[in-house]
């Protein structure tokens, strides 16, 4: 069986997901190869530091966020961006509240149930 969305997903009817005290995630479209979620923060919330072995590429949409990745941190806000290779530790404390996407590849199965 393919795991893939629909072409389409409108944010209107796309779940959200608890990631987290503060923290809620919305999937918007997956193949094998390419997953894009959207990670709303409230202000303090913390994504917390973990390791997967995909391949990451996130854009900050909005807020202000300090991001770790391996022992590099930064403060990041709307507009910029950060990547992670695979097995990498990462992860963010959100100084504003904002919203992150969030591209993985190879798909994330754990984020869609399977």
């Amino acid at each position: 069986m393919e795991n893939k969305s629909n072409t389409f997903i409108l944010g209107e009817h796309a779940a959200w997901e608890p990631a987290g005290d503060g923290v809620r995630r919305q999937v918007m479209g997956y193949g094998e190869q390419l997953m894009l979620v959207q990670v709303e923060f409230q202000k303090g919330a913390v994504g917390a530091r973990h390791e997967h072995p995909h391949a990451q590429a996130s854009y900050v949409a909005s807020g202000k966020f300090e991001v770790q990745v391996g022992e590099e941190k930064k403060t990041l806000s709307g507009g910029d961006g950060f990547f992670v290779e695979p097995n990498v530790p990462h992860g963010v404390f959100c100084l504003e509240a904002g919203v992150l996407i969030d591209t993985f590849s190879p798909m994330r199965l754990d984020f869609v149930g399977r």
